[in-house]
């Protein structure tokens, strides 16, 4: 059950074009990939600061850098036991345990700190990072932050995060 306030914001930059590939349970991946993402965040508290849950003009910045640290990235799980990854000069050499081999200037690549890269995983990560942003400059916490990643028009995934009280 949700909280009695919350914000929400969906803009058209909240988005960013990523490449990446499922790793599966068995350890077969799927091909390397790319998709043009959309982010959608609702934040939720249990009462009004100022008449406001959190300002949409402080939100919205936060939620646009995490979408742009993103944007034109190879994202590679570095959290998943399946991958094997090295640098080589200045590039990350990835394995798989198919044996694919990528070399990949690092510049091109964003290790993320996740199992997968599936929408649900990536949600969890933009979640993270919004939550701490906001923390580090604002000293404030939502109660619950959802944050919603569509991956192609029509399929999204959804991470929810609710501080335990």
């Amino acid at each position: 059950m949700g909280l009695p306030f919350s914000i929400k914001v969906y803009k058209q930059y909240f988005n960013f074009a990523s490449s990446h590939f499922m790793i599966f349970e068995n350890g077969t991946r799927e091909p390397l990939h790319g998709h043009n993402y959309r982010v959608q965040v609702k934040g939720e508290a249990p009462e009004l600061a100022g008449d406001m849950v959190f300002d949409f003009l402080d939100i919205k910045p936060i939620v646009r850098e995490v979408c742009d640290s993103l944007d034109h990235k190879l994202l590679i799980p570095k959290d998943n036991a399946n991958i094997k990854i090295h640098t080589e000069n200045k590039n990350y050499v990835i394995t798989t345990m198919d044996e694919s081999l990528f070399s990949i200037p690092m510049t091109d690549v964003l290790l993320l700190p996740i199992l997968n890269t599936s929408s649900e995983r990536i949600a969890m990560y933009i979640s993270e990072e919004i939550r701490r942003r906001v923390k580090a400059r604002f000293g404030f916490a939502f109660n619950g932050l959802e944050v919603e990643v569509e991956e192609t028009p029509g399929q999204s995934a959804v991470y929810v995060h609710r501080e335990v009280t």
